[in-house]
């Protein structure tokens, strides 16, 4: 086989992608992940009661915690499709398992795209063949571009970690630019480590990073049906393998959060329509919760993200996004910063408005929050709504 060698990918794992005409033709839109081996794997999966037929599917094989090949589309999210839907996901699974001579149960679907269209399978069936075929003649950063949809560019983040006196990789990719909302953030999301990981310690790990990093990701407010992360562990490093009691946990769990977290901030800085990549910071909240439920409540904000379109800085909108979102704070006690400009101190206006209305003009916008009733913390990406978001998404299915 000619293997075409990844500067990101971790070790045991062949790509390949190829061009199956699902939603247009003129771009790549099949993928295949494999590993070499049999694989530990963890996943998380969209909350919206509406779920995709791969995702139905995949959640049930994901309690094995074994896993070996990952089939994706981009164009057709094979979601709102009935019983057809399912047989679909299913013989595409069923398909790679055959081509690679692997269990069906070790093979993960995905999809993205339009909802409530059938797959043309007439057109992934022979694609399929083909694209087992190429194996190992694609890149991971040729999967992290025939899953785009919307999105402007691929996002791919790789990380190296020291295990004992090796090292290991673990790299992520994943698409998501519109109905990007917490529980989880709308997406796919890929992450491979050729670490040796323990399966219970891998879904632990898996779902604490995404609490902390997609789930605190919101571009629009709107959540899709196929929300996925897969993360598979080979083990072919040949490590003991990382579990929680060891040496080896802190690095390796310090390393995923940082992929999930820097793929979190590429999806925010890709929103549809996008202009400006925003963090929203509270500082000062009375536990994790009120943090978490404020700073998404003025993200996801419309008033505010058009606000900053506009270099306006209108804190009353973030004031009154505060007030709305559930949480117990003293107005009074509110400082409010726009990057490093207190706009608001104790509630009230400090007569900066200018100054914060200058600092908005940047690329990318930090607004920190600060209730001062106790210790706790949260960030949330997002970005700017602007009248292209409405053009990309009125046009869709187009």
């Amino acid at each position: 086989m000619n293997k075409k060698t990844s500067v990101t990918a971790p070790k045991g794992f062949l790509f390949s992608t190829i061009e199956a005409a699902i939603k247009k033709p003129g771009r790549k839109d099949l993928a295949l992940i494999y590993s070499e081996v049999e694989a530990n794997i963890a996943g998380a999966f969209t909350t919206n009661r509406v779920k995709a037929a791969p995702v139905r599917i995949d959640m049930k094989k994901i309690k094995s915690g074994r896993g070996q090949a990952i089939i994706v589309n981009s164009g057709n999210a094979n979601a709102c499709t009935g019983e057809q839907g399912l047989r679909d996901a299913n013989e595409m699974a069923g398909s790679v398992s055959k081509g690679l001579h692997i269990k069906p149960s070790m093979v993960y679907v995905s999809s993205t795209g339009v909802i409530g269209s059938t797959m043309p399978m007439e057109r992934i069936r022979p694609a399929i063949a083909e694209l087992i075929s190429g194996l190992g003649r694609s890149s991971f950063e040729d999967v992290a571009a025939a899953i785009m949809t919307t999105d402007t560019f691929p996002k791919i983040v790789r990380k190296r970690v020291r295990i004992g006196e090796q090292s290991g990789t673990i790299a992520g990719i994943c698409k998501g630019a519109g109905m990007i909302c917490p529980n989880m953030a709308t997406m796919l999301c890929f992450i491979l480590t050729d670490i040796a990981v323990d399966q219970k310690t891998l879904d632990r790990t898996l779902q604490e990073a995404v609490k902390k990093s997609f789930n605190r990701l919101t571009i629009d407010g709107d959540m899709s049906t196929n929300d996925t992360v897969l993360v598979m562990a080979n083990g072919v490093l040949g490590n003991p393998p990382v579990t929680e009691k060891n040496e080896a946990y802190l690095p390796f769990s310090k390393a995923l959060l940082e992929v999930t977290t820097e793929l979190s901030k590429m999806i925010a800085m890709d929103g549809e329509g996008a202009t400006k990549f925003i963090e929203i910071e509270i500082k000062g909240a009375k536990n994790d919760f009120d943090a978490g439920k404020s700073a998404l409540a003025v993200a996801n904000s419309n008033l505010v993200k058009t606000a900053i379109r506009g270099n306006d800085a209108n804190w009353g909108r973030i004031m009154a996004a505060l007030g709305y979102s559930g949480i117990f704070f003293r107005e009074e006690l509110v400082d409010i910063f726009i990057g490093k400009v207190k706009i608001v101190y104790k509630g009230l206006t400090t007569g900066k408005d200018k100054e914060a209305g200058d600092v908005l003009k940047n690329k990318e916008v930090n607004i920190i929050i600060d209730l001062h009733l106790g210790k706790a913390s949260a960030k949330v990406f997002t970005c700017d709504l602007t009248e292209e978001y409405i053009r990309i998404n009125a046009e869709y299915r187009t």
